[in-house]
């Protein structure tokens, strides 16, 4: 999310208060709350190219055309550059994707109506101007030069900053696009123990939801070239910080690293000022050359954690922020497994317990490993498959045992493997002993028969069995089901892309057209 903080002017006088600034993000659990983040490709109809801000029936139109739904314009200047609407908010990123921030909501029943009618807006008013969106982690055709800049001054420091710490800075500003959650923790320890399983499993996340193996309409040799853009974005401000796993991490632990990562900007009167690579600590001291004299305010520290962006970011949440973007169903099935994960002290433990063996070294080649080989990829003798297929069960199970049910009575959760349900892997469910959480493997499912279609709700599934399991709950308690897809497939929705439009000439038509990121009800 782009949009710029505005909170307390309280003057920073000692580390304390930064410390303090994290610890005040403490909730009791029946507070938690879930906040989902989206971003999406613009694209005109009739040419496939990205629009501009400026020109007619272009981005600040989709913007204006907004407003008809309640949302209230966020101004920089003359340029309308973001909206907001109760709790939420809708923002450019610097390529002209367009990012819903959500509001912070109690279930997932609410993030996905709140997605439904995000999609059901903007596509509304993006389809009267001739625009339609792709929901992909990498733009698969345009080049770094095709794509239009949003008029932001964030964008614009950050524009002439980037190319200096890293070779993919731009790209990542322009082509890529991302789903994130947003979770809350109940106190220091609790922060704990979510940052770092979510860090060791987040590269199992980013290979369920790879979506980008092409770049200029070829295919590029990954599964998520997104991520791969983050290997030489800015190494002092992203990637998977190892010392989250040394004792005694906590608040203090990343506040420092949060001083010790270069600034950005500071807002003052309406303007951003040019303060990249730049030191906070400085700042705290009076001695920032851009505003040498002045100290910091909270609000200033608030803006600068979001210009850190490791694969797992703390502020008064934890962010979760490895995973490509993709269509409505995956948009919502994002949110659904780290909650099912996070929300429920046996997954968590039982998250944890699986990741538990791995090294630094084997945790810094997962990372790596991924971006080729998705769930191809191999940690402690096993293969990503049999890994992603725990997690996805564990989550399953703790939304199960959230059992936060719909106004229809459905709960959150599905019902995998033919029918099955609750219980912890290996444990109190026999049917599904395994899957036990001993580095077992798994029996191979068979192969996929849906002849290569795109993951979707309501798509065909591997087995009769399977697609009952399935019927037997309202549509609002699917939202696992697509990653339930990918693993009974053998195949992340990068492999499904591939094999349709990887050989042969490029059809970019054929390709957009699956590709469009609709509402669940038109797609």
């Amino acid at each position: 999310m782009s949009i710029l903080l505005n909170g307390s002017h309280e003057t920073i006088t000692h580390r304390d208060q930064l410390v303090a600034y994290f610890a005040s993000g403490e909730k009791p659990k029946a507070k938690w709350r879930i906040g989902v983040e989206h971003e999406k490709f613009p694209y005109r109809l009739a040419t496939l190219t990205p629009p501009s801000y400026d020109e007619a029936q272009g981005l600040r139109d989709v913007m204006q055309g907004m407003q008809a739904y309640g949302w209230q314009p966020i101004m920089e200047g003359a340029h309308i550059i973001g909206l907001t609407r109760g709790q939420a908010a809708i923002t450019f990123e610097p390529g002209g994707q367009i990012e819903l921030a959500g509001a912070p909501l109690a279930t997932l029943h609410e993030t996905a109506a709140e997605l439904e009618q995000h999609l059901q807006e903007v596509c509304a008013v993006a389809d009267k101007l001739g625009i339609g969106f792709l929901g992909l982690g990498f733009h698969p055709t345009a080049t770094r030069e095709a794509i239009p800049w949003v008029p932001k001054g964030r964008y614009a420091i950050m524009r002439q900053y980037m190319p200096k710490v890293g070779g993919h800075g731009l790209d990542m500003m322009l082509r890529t696009c991302t789903v994130q959650v947003n979770l809350d923790f109940a106190d220091e320890a609790d922060m704990r123990q979510k940052f770092r399983v979510a860090l060791a499993v987040q590269p199992v996340v980013t290979a369920l939801f790879a979506s980008s193996p092409f770049t200029e309409s070829k295919p590029n040799g990954f599964n998520s070239y997104r991520m791969q853009m983050w290997q030489d974005t800015d190494n002092a401000r992203s990637g998977a910080p190892e010392f989250v796993y040394e004792s005694g991490f906590g608040y203090e632990r990343y506040t420092d690293y949060a001083l010790d990562v270069p600034m950005y900007f500071v807002y003052r009167d309406g303007q951003y000022i040019d303060c990249a690579g730049q030191s906070f600590r400085d700042f705290m001291a009076g001695k920032l050359p851009a505003l040498m004299g002045e100290q910091p305010t909270m609000t200033d520290w608030a803006n600068h954690l979001t210009t850190l962006f490791p694969d797992v970011r703390l502020k008064k949440i934890v962010e979760m922020r490895g995973a490509d973007a993709g269509n409505a169903a995956m948009l919502q099935a994002l949110p659904s497994i780290w909650v099912g994960l996070m929300y429920d002290q046996t997954a968590l433990d039982g998250a944890g317990a699986l990741v538990k063996g791995w090294s630094a070294a084997d945790r810094a080649k997962l990372r790596t490993d991924v971006l080729r080989h998705g769930l191809r990829a191999e940690i402690g003798g096993r293969s990503l498959l049999d890994v992603a297929r725990d997690l996805v069960t564990l989550s399953q199970q703790g939304l199960r045992r959230r059992a936060v049910r719909s106004t229809s009575g459905a709960i959150e959760s599905p019902s995998p493997w033919g029918g099955v349900r609750g219980g912890v892997a290996g444990q109190d469910n026999p049917a599904l002993s395994n899957i036990a959480l001993n580095g077992g493997h798994h029996p191979a499912p068979s192969p996929s028969p849906r002849g290569g279609g795109l993951h979707r709700v309501g798509g065909n599934l591997p087995s009769t069995s399977y697609q009952q399991s399935f019927n037997s709950e309202a549509d609002e308690t699917r939202y696992l089901e697509p990653l339930f897809d990918i693993i009974m497939a053998w195949e992340n929705r990068a492999d499904e892309l591939l094999k349709q439009f990887g050989a042969g000439a490029f059809d970019a038509a054929g390709f957009f057209n699956a590709c469009r990121l609709l509402p669940e009800k038109n797609a």
